[in-house]
């Protein structure tokens, strides 16, 4: 009887055990090898995807990533696309970073590209951008690295169609200073983001390098430091994700130099909507290496990926767990949907399995 309670208990054990690896989350490569580093996604639906990058690099699929339609943007095929938005199939718009900065957009589905903004500026280097459903359609936003020290802000209320330039962060009442060192990292178009709570229209955005810094274009605390590792070219904040309920966001950065150090890389946010002020947490298990963008998948869950590897939070950010070294630049979830998708350098493309 003891040898069958205990043959018994073992095969219980492993289908506990084989349930528990199953619902472990892992990541599978759809795509790969193709010469190009992706930094720009759009996950519009589950089925539907884009992406851009080096190279005038663009791809779609509209099979959940089975297969891919990539073209190379004509009369752009040196230009690096670092962002990229689309609303549907036919209509999306990409971001050429440096001299000269350029925003395309195309409504046939990528066959022909026009220009909607253009900048010879010296010294002009778009970073991000991020767009929210509006009355009058799409209302979106770019950040681009300060000139003679004060911010480089773009601002559409007609779907990237035409484009207003601003420096006066969005309606603050000062123009903030920005120091030698302290810019934007184009690391993967989530620098930059619209709340879809609270009050309508509200862009959040970080800063790296010799300052790291948190601005809000509408409470009145709109500009703060961030308790994250800065101070020198590498480091900084790079990503925020704002929760799906109001009062909370991650931001993720550290040292794209030291790509493996979890030192300073996660700050948890804390967002008083009455007072307009801000305040500042750490993780107790920060994710396992610099990382260049982080999510919300749902209001507990969030995903952290960068070039050394991709962690997953169960807890809101609190602990991170590893669950690959296998490095990507940008993750994305599905607008319509509940699909997870990353990118990152030779083309690679994958999915997140839960």
């Amino acid at each position: 009887m003891n040898r069958l309670i205990k043959i018994f208990s073992y095969l219980i054990l492993c289908l506990y055990s084989g349930r528990i690896a199953a619902q472990q989350p892992s990541v599978q490569v759809l795509e790969k090898g193709r010469k190009t580093s992706i930094r720009g996604m759009c996950v519009v639906s589950d089925q539907l995807i884009w992406v851009s990058g080096s190279a005038g690099s663009v791809g779609k699929s509209a099979d959940s990533g089975k297969t891919w339609n990539w073209i190379t943007v004509p009369n752009h095929a040196d230009r690096d696309f670092r962002d990229i938005e689309a609303f549907d199939e036919n209509t999306a718009l990409i971001m050429a970073v440096g001299e000269p900065a350029v925003i395309l957009k195309t409504k046939d589905g990528g066959r022909h590209w026009y220009t909607v903004y253009e900048d010879d500026t010296k010294g002009v280097f778009l970073d991000a951008m991020d767009f929210i459903p509006s009355d009058s359609g799409y209302t979106g936003a770019v950040i681009g690295d300060p000139i003679d020290h004060k911010l480089y802000y773009l601002i559409t209320d007609d779907a990237g169609e035409t484009w207003i330039k601003t420096n006066r962060d969005a309606g603050a009442d000062e123009i903030p200073y920005f120091g030698e060192s302290e810019g934007f990292f184009a690391s993967s178009g989530t620098n930059i983001q619209f709340a879809n709570w609270g009050a309508g229209g509200q862009v959040f955005f970080v800063s790296g390098g010799a300052a790291s810094r948190l601005f809000c274009t509408f409470y009145c605390q709109r500009v703060v430091s961030i308790p994250i590792l800065q101070g020198t070219n590498s480091t900084g904040a790079n990503s925020i994700a704002l929760a799906p309920v109001p009062g909370r966001a991650v931001i993720v950065g550290g040292d794209y130099a030291k790509d493996s150090s979890s030192a300073g890389n996660c700050v948890l946010v804390n967002i008083d909507e009455q007072k307009g002020s801000f305040s500042f947490n750490h993780p107790k298990t920060n994710p396992h290496g610099y990382r260049s963008c982080v999510i919300y998948i749902n209001e507990h869950l969030l995903i952290a990926c960068g070039t050394s590897g991709v962690d997953i939070s169960s807890d809101g950010g609190n602990n991170w767990q590893l669950i690959t070294t296998e490095g990507f630049h940008v993750v994305q979830k599905a607008k319509q949907g509940n699909a997870v998708f990353l990118a990152g350098k030779d083309g690679r493309i994958a999915r997140l399995m839960q």
